[in-house]
């Protein structure tokens, strides 16, 4: 893999502060694939300074030139997207496949969705008496996770661009190289230098001199729960705005009337998709007391024929994390009927796909998120009764509800306390606003919601 030895600051590559770096791994075989540099908070400063000093002519750049700047990156995203499938399989492990159709394709749909957006959405509006006015709030500081490594940074880049402000990208530290690789496609695009910076780093040294650095106006973070609440404290003190897409708990309710087999084994899918590292997985699947023995065994039965088609987790401290959310469901009553803690490689941070059953809503497993490949199976008496587990965690991040009329599974996702519901298996809407309720978040993301968090509002009395 191709590692940049600098930072991408002010369009160009340059020497970071320090000669520190840090080796990016292959969680398939654990080998050393490359090295970037670890940066400071005189990086981070650096960068800064260089998208302040750009701020000015790219807001005032008229809003169909930035469309157009953003058609080129997502045209370099589409004839670069072999290259960007590699890179994350390299340094993330998801298969090829998955790479090819989700990791490369999503991150083009949502460029493309804001480059048709950015030409398109209503900056300026009449109001009575007055003009509305929406202008860039200025210099983002982005922090990204290594989960979807592309597609969160264009879900932050993308609208930040369109809304006129300029950019300081900190990534995750175990996938910077396909950073680096989006910053080679922000160049190659057209972009104007100091628009779009990156300082790759480590999150407690890089990222907290991002979040905390006076030159910033909005902090965007993806990530932990923990992490965003230190975020949020943070530019609280500062009185800065703060975008937080943070962890879930999704249910995954399949009423009586739905089709089961579909439900279930769409269900385990989306729970094995990205070996289970997605903050909106379905990791609780809730079934009515007397389908719950048939969903067990369908469940049990899908989940055996995922063992050899996801890939590793990222690193090994996230393996002896998963497994041991596997172990503590064991050790407090659950049923293993898929999987289990041992590992099933000799090489790579691979955990088995495993299914839980007789898991109750107070258990470690049903409450916590596991980010792996573990989906728990609760058991509810009638619908008020899977409405109040579905709404029983501290998170709200998303969900999906299965029944056999439409109109029946839309009345229940109303009631459901969380930011997006998928009804029967409904497609991803890259223009639907995604985030989360109570703890999963602040903000949302995607389509003309996600660029308005990227906007400054003015109103001009006549």
């Amino acid at each position: 893999m191709k590692a940049h030895d600098g930072m991408y600051i002010d369009g160009a590559w340059r020497p970071a502060d320090s000669g520190d770096t840090i080796e990016v791994v292959n969680p398939a075989d654990e080998q050393v694939i490359g090295r970037v540099p670890a940066g400071n908070a005189l990086d981070v400063d650096t960068a800064v300074r260089a998208a302040r000093a750009a701020l000015p002519g790219w807001a005032a750049t008229p809003p169909a030139e930035r469309a157009a700047r953003l058609a080129a990156l997502r045209d370099v995203l589409v004839a670069r997207k072999e290259e960007i499938a590699e890179t994350v399989t390299a340094e993330l492990g998801s298969p090829l496949k998955f790479s090819q159709a989700v990791h490369a394709g999503a991150p083009i749909a949502v460029a493309g969705s804001y480059a048709e957006l950015a030409a398109t959405y209503a900056f300026e509006e009449k109001v009575g008496n007055s003009v509305v006015h929406h202008e860039p709030v200025g210099v983002v500081g982005a922090i990204t996770p290594w989960n979807y490594p592309l597609h969160q940074i264009v879900a932050k880049a993308a609208p930040a661009l369109a809304a006129g402000c300029t950019i300081v990208l900190k990534p995750a530290e175990d996938t910077p190289l396909t950073a680096q690789l989006f910053a080679e496609a922000v160049h190659e695009a057209g972009v104007p230098a100091g628009v779009f910076n990156l300082v790759t780093g480590l999150g407690p040294v890089a990222g907290q001199a991002l979040a905390e650095h006076p030159g910033v106006d909005l902090v965007s973070f993806t990530g932990s729960t923990a992490v965003g609440r230190r975020i949020g404290a943070t530019a609280g003190a500062a009185v800065k705005r703060v975008a937080l897409e943070l962890g879930g708990k999704s249910a995954n309710v399949i009423l009586p009337s739905a089709d089961l087999a579909k439900a279930v084994n769409v269900g385990v899918a989306n729970v094995m998709s990205n070996s289970g590292q997605t903050c909106s997985a379905w990791t609780r699947m809730l079934v009515h007391r007397d389908h719950y023995d048939e969903a067990v065994s369908l469940a049990a039965e899908a989940a055996a024929k995922y063992g050899d088609r996801i890939g590793p987790v990222v690193n090994a401290k996230q393996q002896e994390r998963v497994r041991g959310y596997i172990d503590k469901g064991v050790a407090e009553g659950a049923r293993l009927v898929a999987g289990g803690p041992e590992a099933p490689r000799e090489q790579g941070y691979f955990v088995s796909p495993t299914v839980f059953a007789e898991v109750t809503e107070e258990m470690t497993i049903a409450q916590e998120e596991i980010f792996g490949p573990v989906l728990s199976i609760l058991r509810y008496e009638d619908e008020e009764d899977a409405l109040r587990i579905a709404n029983g965690t501290v998170y709200g991040l998303a969900g999906a509800v299965w029944a056999g009329d439409e109109a029946e599974a839309v009345a229940f996702a109303r009631r459901m306390d969380t930011g997006q519901v998928d009804i029967n298996g409904g497609r991803f809407n890259p223009l639907a606003p995604f985030g989360g309720y109570k703890q999963s978040g602040v903000g949302r993301e995607l389509g003309a919601h996600g660029l308005a968090e990227y906007l400054q509002t003015k109103s001009l009395q006549f």
